[in-house]
Order: structure tokens, then sequence, then C-alpha cells
């Protein structure tokens, strides 16, 4: 387990390890996470994401399984991100989307696309069965500056979301969900390149994706997004 060790100046922060859960990115692997409620010390967030946690609604967790460290903290340079030739060639075949960005509406609209998304991509997860009591937990339940950013094509038609969170150093893509039925524009590689493109706009450096999870293809993609750093033994290392 990673001893990082984090300063904290005020209330001290209760840090509680899970129960034991099966894991959902690698099979015959069970997952536990070392987890803390914000709602009280929001401020510590950033300093936390800095050390490998991730937020879901006002909780922080990273992993801590006894037996695997496969899943790995990742974040992307965004000063220095590099533009590919396919990279290019999928934000050119999504240039008529619209957007609307800082908003935090977690509507109807946004809930069906939602769950048409996790009944063709996650139907087996554990957010399948959520309700829009949930979703709006989600999308509201945040201690730290979060935000949603929607996206829709030429018909006006809601085709994808982006849940974000602001931080000191960059912005941190919390969740993403997308209509299924739109292959060929490649939308969760686009949300990611949108995300990357708005990190640089605002001068944040970094776009936090979570855990890269090399064995996982639901995880391992983020490597496709260079420069970027993994967070090892902890410290943060330039990946090679």
């Amino acid at each position: 387990m990673d001893q990082t060790k984090i300063n904290f100046n005020h209330k001290p922060l209760n840090l509680r390890i899970t129960r034991s859960h099966e894991c959902a990115y690698l099979e015959n692997r069970a997952e536990q996470r070392l987890a803390a409620d914000i709602s009280e010390t929001p401020h510590l967030h950033d300093q936390l994401a800095e050390s490998g946690f991730r937020r879901v609604e006002n909780w922080v967790y990273r992993p801590v399984c006894s037996t695997c460290n496969a899943c790995i903290p990742i974040r992307v340079n965004a000063q220095n991100f590099f533009l590919s030739k396919n990279i290019k060639r999928i934000m050119s075949k999504n240039s008529d989307i619209q957007k609307s960005r800082f908003g935090n509406n977690a509507d109807e609209q946004a809930y069906e696309l939602f769950k048409s998304y996790l009944n063709s991509r996650h139907n087996d997860g554990q957010m399948a069965t959520m309700s829009f009591s949930d979703f709006h937990s989600m999308i509201h339940n945040s201690p730290i500056d979060t935000f949603i950013i929607k996206y829709w094509d030429k018909n006006n038609d809601l085709i994808a979301c982006m849940l974000m969170d602001s931080q000191r150093d960059g912005l941190s893509a919390v969740y993403s969900f997308f209509n299924p039925n739109q292959e060929k524009r490649s939308l969760g590689t686009f949300l990611i390149l949108d995300s990357i493109m708005l990190t640089k706009e605002l001068s944040k450096k970094w776009l936090y994706l979570g855990y890269l999870v090399k064995n996982s293809p639901k995880m391992a993609y983020k490597a496709r997004f260079k420069p970027f750093q993994l967070y090892i033994d902890g410290k943060w290392m330039d990946a090679i």
C-alpha cells in the first residue's frame, strides 16, 4: 500500500477502508478502497486529488487492494498535448457539435442519455440501476467546484455529457456518457480531447483521467493521450 504522507492542517480527515467487492475492471479480482467524506473539509480535495484520490459525490477514494496495484492514477499534460493526425480527424468529424459549459443541470434529458449509455456499455455495472435521484446526486452532490458540459448535434439532440471538477492545477474528468449509437463520431475520445482543450484554454496544466488499468479494455485507452504522468510510489512520474 502506498504510504503517501498528506499534511492536514485543519480538522482531521476520517479515512476508512471499504469492504472488499468484485473488481469492475479485472476478472477474478476483488477491490477495496480507502475513502473519506470531505463534506466538511472541501479545502482538502485538491491535495487529495494530487495524491491519487478520486471524487464521487462528497467522497474521495483510492484503491488499496492487498494483492493488486493495477490501478495507477493518470493525468495528461494539456499544455504540451500532441495533436496527431488521427486526433485531428476525430475533432474534425465532430466540428458540428455545439456545447454548453459550466452548468450543473441534471435534467431528464441528460438522465435518459445516461441510462441509454449504461444499458449499452455497462449494463452489468454498479451504476446500471441508478434512479433519477441517484443521477441527480451524482451531478449536484459535490462540495467543490463541479460542472457538467453538455453536447448537442446539429438537430439539437443531446448526444454527450462530461462531468468535470475544477482543481487548482487542472481539471478532473469525473464521468462521461454519450449516445452509444453515434459510433462513427468516436465520442468517448472526443470528450477527452475537448476536455484537454478546455484545460489548456483555462491556462491549467493537468487533465486528471482517474486510473489507468493496462489490462482492462475499459481503462487502458487513457494511455493514448500524451504526454501524461503516472502516480507511482507517492510521486508523479513522466511516462516514457
